[in-house]
């Protein structure tokens, strides 16, 4: 839903400032008992836990690199949805003709010909839009409660006005109701069409190459709709995403008493030289585990929101604002009223 122009360190940390207390509280509490409660069985060695922490690091970055690929292949799909529907639309200016009417046909009859063709075609863009957001069980984005907080202070627009609702100008009451009687809207619009653009074809207001053009277009914008569905129908494996979830979480619950023994074995070689500092030296593993989780279960976490492109996250493809941005091209180049506002950006965010 939503691409960001940029991230602060600030924000990130608003964003993970739960789990960074879990990190100090561990930490803490870890040092608390090897310091403070003499329990110095709580140790580990180095060693395996650097091994453990190398394999996360390889198991997120195989994540996050299968995520972007994910929100990149839908850009990629989406940005295929914007050039077609462009070639649609001077397709339809210049194919919709009198030329081979067998009567005499009106500039005002062929305009509104083409008015339906084009909102048709909006209404299959929202349509789809609306399909890529309906929530699917794997999707967990809303789960975790600061991304709630997210989609509390955002307004998607799927998520505010029904289908139909959202449909009423753009088509009739008839195929209101046969997009709202079937299961894939957006199928059912694309049949509309390419029912529509033969009707013209036996008028004679499309000449039959012109009608095989457009029908292609139809065809293009049947393989965008199959690859988008895809993505949204297809998970990022589980077990991929459960297992590096549980394995970076082993590594952080493991870190403190590792860390923490190195720590208090430098507070004894730093003793005679900085008496003041060596007793409190061992406290300073808290910031060091804190930092290192910190990193490891963000960059987990980035990972885990990137890997549904249309579930609602910051970082998801900004499909309504794209959808906007055609229909407000297309209903320019025609003069089509009214030419609605683009979806504003909240938070420097695209919907």
């Amino acid at each position: 839903m939503l691409i960001k122009s940029r991230y602060s360190l600030v924000e990130l940390l608003l964003w993970t400032r739960w789990e960074t207390l879990v990190f100090l509280l561990l930490g803490g509490g870890v040092t608390a008992l090897h310091h403070l409660a003499g329990f110095n069985f709580l140790q580990l060695p180095w060693a395996p836990i650097a091994i453990i922490g190398t394999a996360v690091a390889f198991i997120i970055g195989f994540q996050n690199n299968a995520a972007y690929g994910r929100i990149w292949e839908a850009r990629k799909i989406w940005g295929g949805i914007v050039n077609v529907s462009r070639s649609f639309g001077f397709k339809v200016n210049e194919m919709i003709t009198a030329e081979h009417a067998p009567g005499e046909v009106g500039a005002e009859e062929l305009r509104r010909e083409k008015r339906v063709l084009i909102e048709r075609h909006v209404a299959w863009l929202t349509a789809l839009r609306y399909a890529m957001r309906q929530p699917k069980p794997w999707e967990m984005f809303e789960n975790h409660r600061t991304n709630r907080e997210w989609s509390a202070k955002v307004c998607i627009p799927e998520r505010r006005i029904p289908l139909l609702e959202e449909l009423a100008p753009l088509l009739s009451e008839e195929e209101r109701a046969v997009v709202g009687s079937r299961g894939n809207a957006s199928t059912t619009l694309l049949f509309l069409q390419s029912k529509h653009l033969r009707e013209l074809k036996e008028r004679g207001l499309v000449w039959e190459f012109s009608f095989l053009e457009l029908e292609n277009v139809l065809h293009e914008l049947v393989a965008l709709q199959g690859k988008s569905e895809r993505i949204k129908n297809f998970p990022y494996p589980r077990q991929y995403a459960t297992l590096s979830h549980f394995f970076v979480w082993l590594f952080l619950l493991l870190l403190p008493f590792a860390a923490i023994p190195e720590f208090a074995n430098v507070a004894t070689r730093i003793a005679e030289a900085w008496p003041a500092v060596a007793p409190h030296f061992v406290w300073a593993a808290v910031p060091f585990c804190t930092m290192v989780s910190w990193v490891f279960h963000t960059m987990e976490r980035i990972g885990r929101v990137g890997e549904n492109p249309f579930e609602g996250s910051a970082n998801d493809v900004p499909i309504s604002t794209i959808a906007r941005g055609i229909e407000i091209d297309l209903r320019q180049q025609f003069a089509f009223e009214p030419i609605p506002e683009q979806i504003p950006a909240l938070f420097d965010v695209q919907m």
